[in-house]
Order: C-alpha cells, then sequence, then structure tokens
C-alpha cells in the first residue's frame, strides 16, 4: 500500500508519518509540506492507495488536490484533516474516504485505515483476468466482458500489450486504425470508446483498473491476474506458457509477438 501524507504543517506532517509507520509497517509512505510536488508525484505514476491532505494548504488546498489525484486515480482513498468540521460536506460531495478534526491523533488515522472506502488492489486483482495467450479476452468474476462496441476491447488490449505504460490517444488510433482516414473523426470515436470503458468498468465496480491522464490512458498491472504478465515475470514458473498465439484478433501486436517468440525460443532452448 502507497500512502500520500500532505500537509504544509511540518511539525504535523512529521506526527503523521510517525503515526502511519507504527499503524502499517508494510507501507510506503510519500511526504509532502508542498501540496504541488505530491501532484507531481502522482502524475508520474506513483498513485496513493490512501492520502491523507490538509484541507487548508497554500496554492493548492486538501480539497482540490484530492479532486486532481481521484481523477488520475479513481480509487484513491482520500482523507481530509482540518480544525473544525466545516469542510466536511465537501469531503461527503466528492466522496472522501474520511475526515480527521486535528490535532491528527493515532485514534483518528487507525480508525480510517480500517474503514477505507477502496480496499486496494487485492479486492480488484481476484476478480479480473486477462487473456492474452490465443485470443484476446477480459474475464469479470469469471465471466467474458461485454462492451457497448467491440472496439472498446480492443482499445484495453493495446493498454495490456504495453504493460502499463501510459498510453496516448494518438498511440490508441494508430494501433486501431492502421489507414490515414479523418483523424478529427477518429478521434471523436475514440472518445466515444473511453466512455463506454469507463461505463462497463463502473458496471462492474472496477474503478482504478484503468489510470486515466489527460489525453492517455494505462492499465493498472497490479490490479489484474493475464497470463503474460506472470509469464513474463516468473518464465518457466509460471502456470502459463506462450506457445506462439497472442492476442489472435489483432494484426498490431506483431512487433512484440515476434519478440515473445524469440523470448520464448531462449527459455525453452536452455
Amino acid at each position: 500500500m502507497k500512502i500520500y501524507a500532505v500537509t504544509s504543517d511540518k511539525k504535523e506532517l512529521n506526527r503523521l508519518k510517525t503515526i502511519i509507520e507504527k499503524l502499517s509497517p508494510d507501507a510506503e509512505i510519500s511526504c509532502h509540506d508542498d501540496p504541488l510536488s505530491a501532484l507531481a508525484e502522482a502524475r508520474e505514476g506513483a498513485y496513493p492507495d490512501v492520502a491523507f491532505l490538509r484541507l487548508d494548504m497554500p496554492e493548492l488546498n486538501g480539497h482540490d488536490l484530492g479532486m486532481y489525484l481521484k481523477e488520475i486515480y479513481p480509487s484513491v482513498n482520500v482523507i481530509m484533516i482540518s480544525d473544525d468540521k466545516e469542510g466536511a460536506y465537501d469531503a461527503i460531495k466528492m466522496h472522501a474516504s474520511g475526515y480527521i478534526v486535528g490535532p491528527v491523533s493515532e485514534e483518528d488515522v487507525k480508525n480510517e485505515l480500517n474503514e477505507l472506502r477502496y480496499q486496494g488492489s487485492r479486492g480488484i486483482k481476484s476478480r479480473v483476468y486477462i487473456q492474452t495467450f490465443g485470443d484476446f479476452e477480459i474475464f469479470v468474476d469469471g465471466e467474458p466482458v461485454s462492451f457497448k462496441y467491440t472496439r472498446t476491447k480492443e482499445v484495453v488490449a493495446v493498454l495490456v500489450n504495453n504493460r502499463g505504460a501510459q498510453t496516448t490517444n494518438g498511440e490508441i488510433i494508430a494501433s486501431l486504425w492502421e489507414d490515414d482516414g479523418d483523424p478529427e473523426k477518429k478521434l471523436s470515436y475514440l472518445r466515444n470508446l473511453r466512455q463506454d470503458l469507463q461505463n462497463t468498468l463502473t458496471r462492474h465496480k472496477l474503478e482504478g483498473l484503468i489510470i486515466k491522464q489527460r489525453g492517455s490512458m494505462s492499465i493498472a498491472p497490479d490490479r489484474i491476474e493475464c497470463d503474460l504478465y506472470d509469464w513474463l515475470e516468473k518464465k518457466k514458473e509460471s502456470k502459463y506458457r506462450y506457445t506462439g498465439d497472442y492476442m489472435n484478433q489483432y494484426s498490431w501486436p506483431e512487433f512484440f509477438h515476434a519478440e515473445l517468440d524469440e523470448i520464448s525460443y531462449q527459455l525453452y532452448e536452455e
């Protein structure tokens, strides 16, 4: 679990860090006395599972920072800290996980960590299996996922193939439509596919599976089980085996397909 602690009060920040370290010794804690630096870290891909945010901070207040974090990573648990209860209504409207009235105490932090709105990758990983060897398919709770548009599943395939890297709209369009047709028309269609993807994930309660930034998307590798990822990581120890078939219904993965062939040859010829 990755936890952000963000407050411009350095004394409060040190106390918060000490409390979190005691309550969650295995957590990765990222402390910031500047909210803009916390936002920059999140935008670089270091997404927090939990973010303790001081409401009143200069340049960027906790409410706005929380909204930015939720835009980047919808499953972040935002916990607001304030010296009074006046900001609680705004916290409720933004669907924050919790609200602490300072001064911060160990009991407050413990209670909030025990009552997180989103329980992190463990709750999603067991539900989603993505098959890439053979035909590409997405399963949730053992059932294949249906989308409004056929191309929406192909968008997910592109993201899976890129293994967690942010993929721009232009890169997705280049994969899905290799010809030089009307780019504006394709971008408009891609917006429909992105909305279909968002609606489908919401319907299955899988917010956070796709990480969205302005003009790009990526899949969260730690939130899925995937035959490709498991095989690349564990090689011969993987329960999956690449036998030459990869996302068979699509033509654009051909270069990576050749790379998989080479990895497989070296692995099984040793």
